[in-house]
């Protein structure tokens, strides 16, 4: 089964960066792969994602701040996260879907595997 691993989460303070790496323990051709996160008493909702083909979107909220790339050695995503707010705070999830996806990237139900978390906490 596809395992996922989040790594690179901390604090930091506003203004600061951050880069968030996942690991994949299967690697499926041309999938999508995001990340997702979810702050307290809020639902979990898209930061970015990357399709098969390389077509690469990030939510409003984060546009301008943040990267997301994907190595295409491992096939798997990484977050560059600059300019960092408090109000960027929550639970990060890394996300992947099986092979051949080219469908909504900032859409949950598009992935079928999540990572455990890595906690993002921006102090002001």
């Amino acid at each position: 089964a596809q395992q996922l691993t989040e790594s690179g989460g901390g604090a930091v303070q506003a203004g600061g960066s951050l880069r968030l790496s996942c690991t994949a323990s299967v690697s499926f051709p041309e999938s999508c792969m995001g990340w997702f996160r979810q702050a307290p008493g809020k639902e979990r909702g898209g930061v970015a994602g990357v399709d098969g083909r390389g077509r690469a979107q990030v939510s409003d909220a984060v546009t301008g701040r943040f990267t997301i790339t994907r190595d295409s050695a491992k096939n798997t995503p990484t977050l560059q996260m600059d300019s960092l707010k408090p109000e960027d705070t929550a639970m990060y999830y890394c996300a992947a879907s099986s092979a051949f996806c080219y469908a909504a990237l900032l859409t949950r139900s598009t992935y079928g595997y999540w990572g455990q978390g890595t906690q993002i906490t921006v102090s002001s």
